[in-house]
């Protein structure tokens, strides 16, 4: 037998495996790097988060995605070389966290990478009737990835969630009815990435049939991408503070949320693929308000990002109540101005973060893959939800060796 067949055998078998989940988001913004510690698996899964880091990427990096991000067409040779250049580059990032972590690699049993989404197309969205299926693509690929670190490399997960029938994403609501389900409340776990997504857990952590997730609409793709265009130098509105000293326009606003988008039926996904600067220009010529000012713009945008959560859950729960508790993740959960437009938009709902709930919210989708990677050594798979709504049982992850 292979030394590397017989090494993940032993690592099935183990009480618990030390993984390092890696994502890289729609912002661009980084790398996350979560060193986590899993214990058993399936519902009785318990998580340690040793170390995590967000290595930001240098400003060739960000221009290099850019180039092949969401766009409909792309040089072919440069997405070629692309691919294992950015897995190269994950691969010594991780090598130096370990090394400011001081740990060596050899102690760590697994890699599980999400790769950098550069095109998403469910068919709902994409525009050739002769492919009669979805379709997403992650790159960074995971054997440059195991070479370069010396470590088993699980990655490009999305692909078998495709194949089950699924559309790629969101792919949370495994790590999160594992990691986050309690038997005393109902829970909404609002992920605000670039895109907006929710995972509704019910009540009884054990019964994963009524779970499920879906994508609501942008979470701050356009919020970041508006703010690059009108102040080159600044990546984002840290705190929030442009969009707060702004007015929402309302029929920005409602030329915004006409999109056929927000009343899809769940479960839905999209990205930046459809919520582009593209989309807001359109809105913007439709309303006239091609001149308005960036804090303005900015504060109408949080307020559709807030407005697209609002629909979901609206859709989701219609004619009974939703979960009075939320709690938020990701970027977005650190802007007062999204924050503040989500409150008005679910009055009586409980925010917090999921930090309280022992999951560190900047962390939470890089410690998810390290969940799915522990599931798909050592777990048994687990479907979520049932009919339309249902998450295949599939293990996900393909398997890269060093060597």
């Amino acid at each position: 037998m292979s030394p590397h067949l017989a090494r993940l055998g032993q690592l099935a078998r183990q009480s618990g495996r030390r993984i390092i989940g890696l994502m890289s988001g729609t912002s661009l913004d980084g790398l996350d790097v979560a060193l986590c510690y899993l214990q058993g698996h399936g519902p009785g899964t318990r998580l340690t988060l040793e170390q995590f880091c967000t290595v930001p990427y240098a400003e060739d990096t960000k221009s290099r995605i850019r180039q092949v991000f969401a766009r409909d067409t792309v040089s072919l040779e440069y997405l070629t070389l692309l691919n294992p250049w950015l897995g190269r580059l994950h691969a010594r990032l991780v090598l130096d966290c370990l090394r400011a972590w001081q740990v060596a690699p050899a102690a760590v049993d697994l890699i599980a990478s999400h790769g950098q989404t550069i095109y998403h197309a469910p068919r709902h969205q994409h525009q050739h009737p002769e492919f009669d299926l979805d379709a997403t693509l992650q790159i960074g690929d995971g054997d440059h990835l195991a070479v370069g670190t010396g470590i088993i490399t699980l990655s490009d997960f999305r692909q078998k969630h495709v194949a089950a029938g699924g559309e790629g994403a969101p792919l949370a609501a495994y790590g999160d009815f594992l990691l986050l389900s309690s038997p005393a409340e109902e829970r909404l776990l609002l992920n605000l990435g670039g895109i907006a997504n929710f995972t509704y857990l019910p009540r009884t952590g054990g019964d994963a049939t009524t779970a499920f997730s879906t994508d609501t609409g942008p979470g701050n793709t356009l919020l970041d991408a508006t703010v690059r265009a009108h102040r080159p130098g600044l990546a984002y509105d840290e705190d929030g503070r442009l969009a707060l000293a702004g007015q929402v326009h309302e029929g920005l606003l409602a030329a915004l949320l006409a999109h056929p988008f927000f009343t899809a039926p769940l479960p839905k996904t999209t990205g930046p693929e459809l919520f582009s600067t593209a989309y807001l220009a359109a809105a913007q010529q439709r309303s006239t308000t091609q001149t308005l000012g960036l804090e303005d713009l900015l504060a109408t945008l949080a307020e559709c990002s807030a407005g697209g959560v609002a629909r979901a859950v609206q859709l989701a729960f219609a004619g009974r109540t939703a979960p009075v508790a939320v709690y938020a993740s990701g970027g977005g959960a650190h802007n007062p101005a999204l924050m503040q437009a989500l409150a008005r938009h679910l009055p009586g709902t409980r925010f917090a973060r999921t930090d309280e709930l022992g999951v560190a919210g900047d962390a939470k989708e890089a410690i998810l893959f390290a969940v799915l990677a522990n599931e798909a050594v050592a777990g048994t798979p687990v479907a979520i939800g049932t009919g339309r709504q249902r998450v295949p049982a599939v293990g996900m992850g393909k398997v890269s060796f060093p060597g």
